[in-house]
């Protein structure tokens, strides 16, 4: 073999990256598949959301549990600020929960499994559905921190307002 020319790779590397090429060709129409449903999912259930709340003025999601450190605080001081046909989910209570509940079926679509609990969404008219997650900020109250609580709370009911007001 002249000196300018590399060896060959071997056949064992060769295949494996055929194997690699032909993964990817044959799993590329599964992932195109599964990313058209998710998008598809997101279109009915926005779809829903509106036929089904929107005549009603339900723009509210909002979703908590009877945990020590915020079902009080919950309790308390958000729930009594939310409009009266906000729609609320208690998570200790989801044993009884409808399969078929379109606010379950939200839930679960955009609070997805990280930092679900407590939750609030909402969802405007026009525009994106707005997500808020307060475990975070309730974890930091719970260690003395009650700032970014004050602030994503102040956020929320902000928001809530505006959209209400449009």
């Amino acid at each position: 073999m002249p000196e300018n020319q590399s060896p060959k790779a071997p056949p064992r590397r060769r295949l494996g990256k055929v194997t690699g090429i032909a993964i990817l060709v044959l799993s590329l129409p599964v992932i195109l598949l599964v990313g058209a449903f998710w998008v598809l999912q997101r279109l009915a259930l926005r779809m829903a959301l509106l036929a089904a709340w929107a005549p009603r003025g339900r723009r509210v999601l909002f979703v908590y549990s009877d945990s020590p450190v915020w079902g009080e605080y919950i309790r308390a001081r958000m729930l009594p600020r939310l409009p009266a046909n906000a729609v609320v989910l208690n998570w200790t209570e989801r044993s009884t929960w409808r399969t078929a509940n379109l606010a379950a079926w939200a839930f679960r679509h955009y609070g997805g499994t990280r930092e679900f609990n407590p939750l609030g969404l909402l969802i405007p008219p026009v525009g994106r559905v707005r997500l808020y997650r307060f475990w975070r900020p309730f974890k930091e109250f719970k260690h003395g921190k009650p700032e970014s609580l004050v602030a994503m709370e102040a956020r929320f009911f902000d928001d809530l307002a505006e959209i209400y007001n449009e």
